[in-house]
């Protein structure tokens, strides 16, 4: 029989933060396995977006003479990761993907511009 002074058990009950703990893991593992599982795509898409970024401004700058600032506008949907910088002496446009792939393409006279292979890029 149970009195006024005697004291309840301890409570079974499981608290909601590691409920919820134990979800932010499970969605972490899962997502990193994702990313496992579809990394080569992924980083082909980069080298594929950096390629095209670089070979579509080269063309808009030194063949069809507009700014850089214009040239960005032509950007497709999609690209606003594509990073692209200029070199006017020599005439080739840098695009990079962060942490992904990176592209090189240059004018080379009445061959329009050109992308630039791996030894190429690494030879700059």
């Amino acid at each position: 029989m149970a009195t006024a002074t005697s004291k309840a058990g301890p409570k079974a009950r499981q608290p909601r933060f590691k409920t919820l703990k134990t979800i932010v893991a499970a969605l972490a593992v899962i997502a990193a396995l994702w990313l496992v599982w579809n990394w080569n795509s992924i980083k082909g898409q980069a080298r594929l977006g950096a390629a095209y970024g670089a070979h579509i401004t080269c063309s808009c700058r030194y063949i069809e003479g507009r700014d850089m600032a214009s040239c960005e506008t032509d950007k497709e949907k999609g690209l606003e990761i594509v990073r692209l910088s200029d070199d006017p002496e020599n005439k080739r446009i840098y695009a990079s993907v962060p942490f992904l792939a990176e592209a090189v393409a240059e004018r080379r006279g009445a061959n329009g511009c050109m992308q630039l292979n791996q030894a190429e890029i690494d030879a700059l």
